[in-house]
């Protein structure tokens, strides 16, 4: 395989996992709650970042947020791209960098500092965008439950039977 195919195929994976990231902010796919709707999109950031190293997952996790709100609701736009694209770099670094002898592990601990990251730093966005506290307190057990669930599937598709780790692996010879 040449040198220069692979980063064309990871730009490829990673544009295809920005714009899965994109669909999955709309409406039409979320879940309604009170005051708001949850989003699937942390599926495909925790995705891609325990896939991608941290700069391409980055550009998924925080790019492809910030271009979702930017089309369909621009309110916390920039909330997005600081929140999702720490989310996935810390992620990515547990699995890529500080602990890539054990992956799974990693992934454990990545997703769930990732978690914490997503669900404080959009209560903490939502409070200083709409200024009002209560309105960020009000919607925090949707944002833990919609951080909690889209970690959870991403883990179980990683790692799981459908085994994205091992697939990616075998293309990409990682």
């Amino acid at each position: 395989m040449a040198k220069a195919e692979i980063p064309a195929r990871k730009l490829t994976v990673t544009a295809l996992l920005m714009a899965m990231n994109i669909i999955m902010s709309t409406s039409v796919l979320s879940v309604p709650v009170p005051g708001g709707h949850m989003y699937l999109n942390d599926v495909i950031i925790v995705t891609a970042a325990i896939l991608l190293d941290p700069l391409y997952a980055f550009l998924v996790g925080g790019v492809g947020a910030f271009i979702g709100d930017m089309l369909f609701y621009p309110a916390p736009m920039f909330v997005s791209l600081a929140v999702h694209g720490l989310q996935a770099v810390l992620i990515s670094l547990f699995v890529h960098r500080w602990m890539k002898n054990r992956p799974l592990p990693a992934s454990l601990i990545g997703s769930a500092v990732g978690w914490v990251v997503c669900f404080t730093g959009y209560t903490l966005g939502r409070a200083y965008i709409y200024s009002t506290p209560a309105y960020a307190v009000a919607k925090l057990p949707f944002q833990i439950l919609q951080t909690a669930v889209g970690t959870a599937i991403a883990l179980f598709l990683c790692w799981g039977k459908p085994g994205l780790v091992k697939l990616y692996r075998r293309q990409f010879g990682e």
